[in-house]
Formats: C-alpha cells, sequence, structure tokens
C-alpha cells in the first residue's frame, strides 16, 4: 500500500491515477524538460573535447586541424563532417569558457520551451548553419572552429519565441546586437558563422513555434528538413565552386 493525505491506496490505484494525469507540455506542444540534460551533455561534449586537444597536442595531433571548418578540405578532400565537428571545438580558454557560459545561462530556458529533443535538433541546426555560412563565404583556406553559430542560433530562437508568446525578451535583443557588432568590429571573428548560425536558430524556432496545432509534429519535422535541404544546397553550389577554382589553378 502507498500512503496518502487521507489513509492508503493501493499501488495499481497510484499507477493508473499517475497514468491519467496529463503530462505538463512546453511551449511548442512537446513534453516538458524537467532538467536541462541536453544542455549539460552539450557543454560536458565541449569541455571533453577541448581537454582531449589539448592532451592530444603535446603528442603532436591537432584536432583543430584534423577537424576545423577548412572549406579546401571539404570540398578537395570530401571531409564533409568538419561542418559540424568544428562546433565542438574552441581555439582557446577564453573561447570555450564565453561559449559555455551562454549556453549555461540561456540552454536550460530554451530547452524547458522547446523540450529536449527540439531543443537538440534547433542546437545542431544552428551548429551547422553557422558552419554552412562561413564555407559558403569565406576564404578557401580558412580554419575556424567554435559553437558560436550555435550560440547564436539560441539567441535569435530565444527573440523568436518571446515574440510569438509575448514575453520580454529585450535582454536577449541587446545581447544578440552587442556580440553581433563584436563579430564584425574584432579581428579573427568569424561573423559569418555568427550570422548563420542566428539565421537558422531563428527559422527552426519559427517552424517549432508558429506550425499549427492540427500535424504539429509533422509540421516541425517537414520544416527542419526544409531548413537543412537549403543548406545541403548551399554546401552543393560551394563545393562545385572551390572545385571548379582548384581544377583551373591545377590544370
Amino acid at each position: 500500500m502507498t500512503s496518502a493525505p487521507v489513509g492508503f491506496h493501493c499501488p495499481e490505484c497510484v499507477a493508473a491515477a499517475r497514468s491519467a494525469t496529463r503530462a505538463p507540455r512546453n511551449l511548442v506542444g512537446g513534453r516538458l524538460a524537467e532538467r536541462p540534460r541536453v544542455t549539460l551533455a552539450l557543454i560536458g561534449i565541449n569541455a571533453a573535447v577541448f581537454v582531449l586537444g589539448y592532451l592530444l597536442r603535446a603528442s603532436g595531433t591537432d584536432l583543430i586541424r584534423e577537424y576545423g571548418m577548412w572549406p579546401l578540405g571539404i570540398a578537395v578532400n570530401g571531409e564533409w563532417w568538419r561542418l559540424l565537428t568544428s562546433a565542438f571545438l574552441h581555439g582557446g580558454l577564453l573561447h570555450i569558457a564565453f561559449n559555455m557560459y551562454v549556453l549555461y545561462l540561456l540552454g536550460p530556458v530554451l530547452e524547458r520551451a522547446l523540450g529536449s529533443a527540439r531543443f537538440l535538433a534547433l542546437y545542431l541546426m544552428a551548429a551547422l548553419g553557422g558552419s554552412v555560412a562561413s564555407y559558403a563565404t569565406s576564404a578557401p583556406n580558412t580554419l575556424s572552429v567554435g559553437a558560436s553559430g550555435a550560440i547564436f542560433g539560441m539567441m535569435a530562437a530565444l527573440l523568436v519565441l518571446g515574440r510569438r508568446f509575448r514575453y520580454d525578451v529585450s535582454q536577449i535583443a541587446v545581447l544578440l546586437a552587442i556580440n553581433l557588432v563584436i563579430g564584425f568590429v574584432v579581428p579573427g571573428i568569424d561573423w559569418r558563422a555568427h550570422v548563420g548560425g542566428a539565421v537558422v536558430g531563428a527559422a527552426m524556432a519559427a517552424i517549432f513555434a508558429f506550425a499549427p496545432k492540427q500535424s504539429r509534429v509533422l509540421w516541425q519535422v517537414l520544416g527542419t528538413l526544409a531548413v537543412l535541404a537549403v543548406l545541403v544546397i548551399i554546401v552543393i553550389a560551394r563545393t562545385s565552386q572551390l572545385q571548379s577554382a582548384v581544377s583551373t589553378l591545377t590544370g
């Protein structure tokens, strides 16, 4: 028997009552994420990769050169995974500290609003969007890394969700604007990844937030696939352009 405020209930009755209770839903119709598991996992993965890179550097292995976003490596060598692995690499302690701090602050809010699965999809798509934007517009020999595309995607997503559900997100707007300006002003920062991540993050949030209630999941999946298709088309076009340029130079 299970104790209750008045008397006792049998275990079967308690289980039946729990199953009948409707699970709390988030802002976009999914299951509410009570704990920011994905956020903490992403922070852990980024930190582990950073430490691993530091340890391997002593043996002559440079993860940034091996897995960073390098247009020629992607186009000529077919190393397409660089578009995603680069988002889990960082160039220094301050670089990863800033990105993980913002992820720690905003990740739980966004994960609770979207649910763990949708939050992970938005994070990865924004990271990919930042890399694709950098790949499409950077010089062929550029080598860039960082989770900044995903971070800017999160900030842009919160703006979209705030507008949709009428929350005050003025502080996020200021934070996004300041960091975008810094990206353009300070040398060495890949502002292209910031812009690309923000655009994709905003698009993903709009897909999740404005999908019609009827067949909501279907529309959200189709919208995500549409964004992915656009990114793939951009990658194909840029790859063809770089391959042609290399053929001209070597032919």
